[in-house]
């Protein structure tokens, strides 16, 4: 009797029959013979690459960090050269405002300046043409009087002497006290 048929017979395992327990032993055995195979072929490079995937994406975080590190001290340094770059603005519009004003007071100064000696040149204009039109008045007066005097007396008064007489009372009329 074949040995299929004599297991089967008196009711024990028989791998061989699918019916019962052969069909999970065939399973079993299949699965465990195919997993090394399996494990080296499809889930060793699967976690090979889940591990790479793993350090990949751990690098990209570290350089993501360094680079936003980077990017916060170029952002603190931009900020530290604005402050400077904006100080060194307002020292530069303050020399500026500062050359502004000593150029304007020179220019005020110039000009009260030159204000003074045209005030000065004119009170000395006034002054020459008031003694001129003075002395030409005196001298009028001094002419008029002799004119005058020469026909009170009915003599022709012209001689030098008098006339230094009639200009002396002349000058002396025109000073305060007289």
């Amino acid at each position: 009797m074949p040995i299929h048929l004599f297991l089967a017979a008196e009711g024990g395992f028989n791998p061989l029959s699918l019916d019962g327990g052969g069909g999970a032993f065939w399973t079993w055995l299949i699965f465990l013979l195919a997993l090394v195979p399996i494990w080296k072929m499809v889930m060793g490079p699967i976690t090979r690459a889940l591990y790479e995937r793993d350090d990949r994406i751990n690098e990209l975080k570290t350089r993501a960090e360094q680079a936003s590190e980077a990017a916060e001290s170029a952002k603190s340094e931009v900020e530290v050269k604005l402050g400077e770059a904006r100080a060194e603005a307002q020292k530069i519009l303050q020399a500026a405002r500062e050359r502004g004003e000593v150029r304007e007071r020179e220019i005020v100064d110039k000009a009260k300046e030159e204000a003074n000696a045209l005030l000065e040149a004119a009170s000395a204009q006034i002054r020459a043409e008031k003694d001129k039109a003075l002395a030409a008045i005196r001298a009028e007066v001094v002419d008029l009087s002799l004119g005058a005097a020469s026909k009170v007396l009915e003599r022709n008064v012209t001689s030098e002497d008098d006339r230094r007489l009639v200009e002396s009372l002349v000058a002396g009329a025109g000073q305060p006290g007289a």
